[in-house]
């Protein structure tokens, strides 16, 4: 991967740190910035040694604010990738876990991000909001309103929308748009304690579960759901690591997962 400009990728063990790097706009995403963290996320999804991702924002005052309007306003490029808003939002390709740790104001796309990942720590000083409506616009770019309908009850979900006021850490977690929150100094601890939690299960069980929970709501009978075929649970069925679970077990001995 040639060098990154707008977002940094550390890698520490088996986690990979994604981290919004444009503190001087509070981590707006542009189009060169779409596409960069696009091929982030592939590097992410293609590498068998990292299991976990968390995403946050450099910086101590946004998590990201979305769209890079000025930018936006000087090019009049929307062109994004297929894999949709910060190379995340419209993707279909990825079961590996993505965390999300909110270390400020979210904002936009910030919050297509958070609801494009399977969990959500945020810090409790940060704030959220969809403010499209009030320059004219619906947040159409990242899936977020059809989304949010599926992850919080409507009617939090059409105030969060309808009303584009922003709503603070603890309402967040309310709402159910993020799982906890956290004094900021402890944010990126306490995400990497969920990551870390999350490598003590098995990779492929992982991935099965997450596609399944995900392409399962296409369908609206259950027993179609149930029915269904899902690649990745044939793919964990068949795999060494489905064996080393209850021989561990039976050994009274910790598992040794090797995503096989």
């Amino acid at each position: 991967m040639s060098a990154l400009r707008f977002c940094r990728f550390d890698v520490e063990g088996s986690i990979a740190v994604i981290t919004l790097d444009r503190p001087e706009v509070l981590n707006a995403v542009h189009r060169e910035a779409h596409f960069e963290l696009s091929g982030v996320f592939d590097r992410y999804r293609d590498d068998p040694a990292l299991r976990v991702a968390i995403i946050t924002g450099a910086g101590d005052r946004a998590f990201c604010v979305g769209t890079d309007l000025k930018a936006l306003a000087a090019s009049g490029d929307h062109s994004k990738p297929l894999t949709g808003f910060a190379g995340i939002t419209h993707r279909r390709d990825l079961f590996k876990p993505v965390i999300a740790a909110v270390n400020g104001l979210c904002l936009g796309g910030g919050v297509e991000i958070v609801a494009a990942c399977d969990l959500a720590i945020t810090a409790d000083e940060a704030q959220f909001g969809l403010p499209e409506p009030l320059v004219g616009l619906a947040a159409l770019g990242g899936g977020v309103l059809q989304r949010l309908p599926r992850q919080m009850a409507m009617k939090d979900a059409m105030w969060l929308v309808l009303t584009a006021e922003r709503i603070s850490a603890a309402e967040a977690v309310r709402m159910r748009l993020v799982n906890q929150a956290v004094p900021r100094g402890q944010l990126m601890a306490r995400a990497r304690a969920v990551a870390d939690q999350v490598l003590r299960c098995a990779p492929l069980a992982l991935e099965a579960s997450k596609q399944v929970m995900l392409q399962s709501a296409r369908y609206p009978d259950l027993d179609d759901a149930m029915g269904a075929s899902y690649d990745r649970a044939e793919r964990m069925l068949a795999s060494d690591d489905a064996k080393e679970g209850p021989a561990a077990f039976a050994a009274k001995r910790e598992p040794v997962w090797r995503g096989r």
